[in-house]
């Protein structure tokens, strides 16, 4: 399968040379950083409609990590146009980081989730949080991040800085599909395009295994196949992991 994979990629390669020329003269990132923003933004509301049921089960128990303050403390890392805000729990105080310029759209969600606590944002990668001070936080969320941070080791280890002992990491995020399946060719063959045509996005990565390898006290965790019209993004993990 390996030949078959590098010589289909190759004929990828050579249809998509403009997008790679573009980016070989530093002209593709500018243009990233235009339309992404907008294309995030009618992306999650078609992703959340798919998968409305998986987020309200998988957020339906944040209040069980409710710290001493007796208020729901939630740092959301890279949370994009704000498609989360609305499966958040009443009062609950909420921190947002992104390293892209999402404001028009976070001030929409903002406006719409009236019953949260909007504290602050941040422009910052999820590898650096050095401005959340450390265990300050009951809960740190991420869906659809892992797949696309420069260093998911160096990201979680700034998870478990910032949450309080005894506080959880919920993810939701699509992965590699198995080696042995038709999607698994199609992702090897794509990821390079992927990559280029969505900000950095990884189709290929393991990341239950970064989680795995995080030394968090408890994760539970499940594959499944997510309901979404993308083939190419069905295979998900989610779960959440305490410190």
């Amino acid at each position: 399968m390996a030949l078959t994979i590098f010589i289909v990629r190759l004929l990828v390669y050579i249809l998509a040379s403009p997008m790679f020329l573009l980016n070989f003269l530093g002209l593709w990132s500018r243009l990233c950083k235009q339309w992404f923003p907008h294309f995030m933004q009618r992306f999650t509301v078609i992703y959340n409609e798919q998968m409305a049921g998986k987020k309200h089960e998988l957020f339906g128990n944040l209040q069980d990590f409710v710290g001493p303050s007796g208020t729901l403390s939630l740092l959301e890392v890279g949370c994009g146009t704000g498609a989360n805000f609305k499966f958040y729990p009443p009062g609950c105080r909420v921190t947002c980081i992104d390293p892209n310029p999402f404001e028009k759209f976070l001030i929409k969600s903002v406006a719409e989730n009236r019953h949260l606590q909007f504290e602050r944002f941040v422009v910052a990668a999820g590898e650096n949080m050095s401005q959340v001070a450390d265990g300050s936080v009951d809960v740190v969320v991420c869906t659809l991040v892992l797949c696309s941070v420069k260093s998911q080791e160096q990201m979680l280890q700034e998870v478990r800085r910032v949450l309080r002992p005894g506080g959880a990491f919920y993810f939701l995020e699509h992965v590699v599909a198995k080696s042995s399946s038709w999607n698994y060719f199609w992702q090897q063959i794509l990821h390079p395009c992927w990559y280029m045509l969505f900000d950095g996005c990884h189709l290929t990565r393991e990341s239950w295994k970064a989680l795995e390898r995080a030394r968090f006290s408890e994760l539970k965790l499940q594959h499944f196949q997510a309901p979404l019209s993308w083939e190419l993004v069905r295979p998900h993990v989610c779960g959440y992991a305490v410190k």
